[in-house]
């Protein structure tokens, strides 16, 4: 999904700013039970690390052919068969599944959009009872490389406030995910 502030630099230099398999298991999302969203995919970094965490189909979307094609180029190279590929825009209120049938969403870098709560709300219809949300964002008590303006940028306490009344609950509370990352997990009620 392209939102205001929005692009992807080069990639080399975009991996530099992660560790995807640490910031999974920091937040808790490297057990997962089902299928698992990831909106706003990109390069594939979060989509081919939880895709090593899970046998279940993980769905990624974005809005950029050129990157979807890369991402299911990757999942074929790494024999990631259950990587699914979509392009979509997010933005319409849809993530393109079936309601309540996704274990996790990833909303990664994605809440300084025009309308986090509508994104929530949508990741909310896609998630099975128990399914969880993971958003993580830059930070704006340090200087960071990339990211939106920090005008726009959510605080973590604003994305901690979006997921309740998005109708979650809080499932993992806000975690620093060093060097310029912090991340929230919610849950939808059982």
């Amino acid at each position: 999904m392209k939102t205001r502030d929005s692009g992807m630099p080069d990639e080399d230099w975009w991996n530099t700013f992660f560790d995807p398999p640490a910031i999974l298991r920091a937040l808790g999302l490297d057990q997962i039970a089902g299928p698992v969203i990831d909106v706003g995919c990109g390069y594939g970094t979060f989509t081919l690390a939880i895709a090593r965490c899970t046998p279940h189909e993980v769905i990624a979307l974005d809005i950029e052919p050129d990157l979807v094609a890369e991402v299911a180029k990757r999942a074929v190279g790494f024999g990631l068969p259950h990587v699914r590929p979509h392009v979509l825009d997010a933005t319409t209120g849809s993530l393109g599944v079936d309601a309540h049938g996704a274990d996790v969403v990833l909303l990664f870098n994605l809440l300084h959009c025009e309308a986090p709560l509508a994104l929530l709300a949508a990741a909310h219809t896609a998630l099975r009872p128990g399914g969880r949300v993971g958003i993580i964002h830059w930070r704006s008590d340090v200087a960071t490389p990339r990211g939106p303006d920090f005008s726009i940028r959510p605080k973590p306490e604003q994305c901690r406030s979006w997921l309740l009344d998005a109708g979650f609950v809080i499932d993992r509370e806000v975690t620093i995910l060093p060097p310029y990352h912090f991340g929230v997990v919610g849950r939808t009620e059982i």
